[in-house]
């Protein structure tokens, strides 16, 4: 059985962080699904870029994936740690017991700030981590904890989707796609 994700687009995500980790979880045969996190489904990057969402978090409230991606951007990740729909998915998903992955800013904003780390260790950009009290801050590139994945940030980002996609099941076609890539030759 296919697994299923989804990456939670909020007015200002980082566009790099989202499309890449889209394309390669696609690449290892994840099933991606764009959700917007409020209406409309065209959604407005940091850097200007639009992206139309698949569908709206709204319509997919009720459906549980197997991880959740929630990709940073200064007022993208704030915008999704203010969403009230946001948080309820990714409560439920933590309850069912499945992947929470943050990149970036996201970590702190989302998670973070909303007490849903739940004092897990995690890793975000800058100094973000100083504004709230919730979970244990690590200076390391990628932190796992549990169920929680963060990344520090957008120059990891090719590592943290493969580290996504192995976590689902694809460990060898996560190593094949990373050589084919030529992620090891920076």
């Amino acid at each position: 059985m296919s697994k299923k994700v989804a990456v939670l687009l909020a007015q200002g995500f980082e566009e790099a962080e989202a499309i890449v980790t889209i394309d390669i979880l696609r690449r290892l045969g994840i099933e991606v699904e764009i959700l917007a996190c409020q209406d409309p489904r065209m959604v407005l990057g940091y850097k200007g870029i639009q992206l139309l969402a698949d569908a709206l978090l709204a319509e997919r409230q009720t459906h549980l994936y197997d991880a959740i991606i929630l990709p940073g951007g200064p007022q993208g990740a704030r915008n999704l740690g203010g969403n009230g729909e946001v948080l309820a998915f990714v409560q439920a998903h933590q309850a069912a017991d499945r992947w929470i992955c943050a990149i970036c800013s996201a970590g702190a904003h989302v998670l973070a700030a909303n007490n849903l780390l739940q004092g897990k260790r995690y890793v975000c950009s800058g100094e973000n981590h100083t504004l709230y009290a919730d979970g244990c801050y690590v200076d390391a590139p990628i932190v796992e904890d549990g169920k929680i994945l963060t990344c520090k940030g957008l120059g990891l980002v090719f590592e943290f989707a493969l580290a996504v996609g192995s976590r689902l099941g694809e460990v060898d076609l996560a190593r094949t796609v990373g050589e084919h890539i030529y992620l090891d030759e920076r």
